[in-house]
């Protein structure tokens, strides 16, 4: 890809649903945080491309941003396979030493049925490999973000898990002809 790529990564609105879950990707996203929505919206770039995942809470937080996104398979969430819809707490009850064996290892580990959070870097590299030199938009989620840090700043699976994004933060990293450049992480906006 010629020429320099400036990313604004947004982590969706928070879900409606019930905390500690891991959330299915038909889960809406609670964007009653209108002053919120609009302090992001007046710090994106005018007129640049817009992307999101394909679950339901990032597209509703992309339109919610005045974005009319085109989805990218590649930016999905981790897929948590047969926890999906399940509570932590439920998990850690009925499941045993599975879900302990793979809080373990995060980054390594596959929850059955799942992929590893090396997987979704790996199908988040090739997502940002089609990304166009200029500026764009992403609204994704905070394991689509934790990835594209790994890949910007070249580091393991494991250390990219120790970031911090909440919802409705900014990122911004460029693809630059130099290599990769980190502007700033989970910054909130107000």
């Amino acid at each position: 890809m010629e020429g320099e790529t400036f990313l604004w990564l947004i982590r969706h609105a928070p879900v409606a649903g019930v905390t500690g879950t891991i959330h299915a990707s038909d889960a809406p996203a609670d964007l009653s945080d209108r002053a919120q929505l609009d302090a992001v919206r007046r710090h994106l770039p005018p007129d640049a491309a817009g992307y999101a995942s394909p679950s339901r809470r990032t597209v509703e937080t992309a339109r919610a941003l005045g974005l009319e996104p085109e989805p990218v398979s590649e930016f999905r969430e981790q897929d948590f396979g047969d926890w999906t819809g399940h509570r932590h707490d439920e998990l850690e009850a009925t499941r045993g030493e599975a879900y302990a064996q793979f809080w373990n290892d995060p980054a390594g580990g596959r929850p059955p049925g799942g992929e590893s959070f090396a997987d979704q870097v790996a199908r988040v590299r090739l997502g940002l490999s089609r990304i166009a030199a200029g500026s764009a938009t992403l609204v994704v989620h905070s394991g689509t973000i934790r990835a594209a840090l790994c890949i910007a700043l070249d580091l393991t699976p494991t250390a990219a898990l120790r970031f911090v994004v909440d919802p409705l933060s900014l990122t911004r990293i460029d693809r630059l002809l130099s290599g990769w450049r980190v502007v700033s992480v989970n910054q909130r906006i107000s």
